[in-house]
């Protein structure tokens, strides 16, 4: 992408947090794989930076099978104890067992739904909700469809999905438009042609 782009704020100078901002946030995500890694990362990310987090995306691939959702849901306690121990990942006890946790009740809603990307999108209706913020201070850390969603997967038995970190996951899989109006990408994500969760 070409240095005169204007972006959001939030993004500042790090590389990886451009490549990411230009290519990946925002970017609506239809496959139940793309969810299930931001679901895991999301919850990894609870109280640190998402720099943090996308530093160590690659630790994270490793430990949780390339994001293999039936693996992880099958993770025996020897590899979980593996992970806590391993420095590509954050070494919390509560977030690596949520993941497994997390993963088990993801192929439930894929068993019920028959697939995780209809059940969430159903929460804002299958399609992006496309908002139109002048400064990144508008933009919001919850909403009522984060809230609902949340209480939701909580119901179900998943955990580090408060509403905050779900809101987040939306913006990071598109399901809803929070690049400021000056961003190039705003323009971009509203263009996105959204498939249908069939």
């Amino acid at each position: 992408m070409g240095q005169n782009h204007n972006r959001c704020a939030w993004v500042g100078e790090d590389p990886l947090y451009v490549n990411y901002h230009d290519t990946e946030w925002g970017v609506p995500a239809y496959d139940d794989e793309t969810q299930f890694e931001f679901l895991i990362l999301e919850g990894a990310q609870a109280g640190l930076s998402w720099l943090t987090i996308l530093k160590r995306r690659d630790g994270y691939r490793r430990i949780f099978h390339n994001f293999d959702v039936n693996r992880v849901a099958q993770m025996t306690e020897q590899e979980i104890q593996a992970a806590l121990i391993d420095p590509g990942i954050i070494r919390n006890k509560l977030k690596v067992r949520a993941a497994v946790k997390n993963a088990q009740v993801f192929l439930g809603i894929q068993n019920e739904f028959g697939t995780f990307s209809r059940y969430i999108w159903g929460f804002v209706d299958g399609k992006p909700l496309q908002n139109n913020w002048n400064e990144g201070a508008e933009v919001p850390a919850i909403s009522n469809q984060s809230d609902k969603l949340s209480r939701d997967l909580k119901q179900r038995g998943m955990s580090f999905v408060g509403s905050t970190i779900i809101y987040a996951h939306m913006q990071a899989t598109g399901m809803v438009n929070d690049h400021i109006v000056n961003c190039f990408r705003h323009s971009e994500a509203t263009e996105v042609k959204t498939k249908a969760v069939n």
